[in-house]
């Protein structure tokens, strides 16, 4: 992912989402309810919990919402069972796709998102057809300017695997899921904050797209994204 894109690609993915703000904060509700209720109310002891209120933070959701949703979830009131889903397929030019769903009836998504794929291009393929193409990893991307040296310095201090410098400057931080906060924490005690920062599902090799094809595959990951019950997306697609 190291590509001469990979910042275009940020600046374009955060673009978009915040066009989508108010569905942001109802996956990021959702998440607070199952990581709660998974791990318990307290984020010092839930690390699901603790980057799930990140995330209600940086779309700027109130703090009392936070609360609120917290100890719905946690105090076990009534609410919707969800269930975790992850959803595997191909895209334009074969461009690998894991969605990860969070749902009451699964029935209902699963028919959802094969019609997307279908819809648009692509296809819905069985558990484990792309996830071996990805890894489960912490990432943080610094702006173009940042000093490398620094980055690295601060990074590797904190046990991060690997730190990539992109052909357009971007830095990319990667770490196991485990020491992500520790990693994060040591970065922005340094003073440098991140343009970007979360566990994710990291493609090892991305497919180029360009003009139609980068288009009509846009065009299914929006139709994906915009599924009410769809948490996230992730693709090897460079756009």
């Amino acid at each position: 992912m190291a590509g001469h894109s990979k910042w275009a690609n940020i600046q374009h993915r955060k673009g978009r989402q915040d066009e989508k703000r108010g569905k942001i904060w109802t996956r990021v509700i959702r998440e607070i309810t199952v990581a709660a209720r998974a791990g318990g109310g307290d984020p010092t002891m839930n690390p699901r919990l603790r980057l799930a209120i990140e995330k209600a933070k940086a779309a700027n959701m109130p703090a009392d919402r936070i609360k609120y949703n917290v100890d719905k979830a946690s105090g076990n009131l009534e609410g919707q069972a969800l269930e975790e889903i992850r959803y595997e397929g191909y895209g334009i030019g074969g461009a690998a796709i894991i969605v990860d769903t969070m749902t009451d009836n699964k029935v209902r998504t699963v028919a959802e998102v094969r019609h997307a794929f279908s819809k648009h291009g692509g296809n819905l393929g069985t558990d484990g057809s792309v996830s071996f193409q990805f890894k489960h990893c912490g990432q943080l991307i610094f702006a173009p300017g940042t000093s490398e040296d620094r980055v690295m310095e601060l990074a590797l201090e904190a046990g991060a695997e690997d730190v990539i410098t992109g052909d357009d400057g971007a830095i990319e931080v990667l770490t196991s899921a485990p020491d992500f906060e520790k990693v994060k924490e040591a970065l922005e005690a340094g003073g440098l904050k991140p343009e970007l920062a979360e566990v994710t599902m990291r493609p090892e090799n991305t497919v180029e797209l360009a003009g139609e094809d980068a288009e009509r595959m846009q065009k299914l990951l929006d139709a994906l994204e915009d599924l009410d019950d769809v948490q996230e997306v992730f693709h090897n697609a460079e756009l």
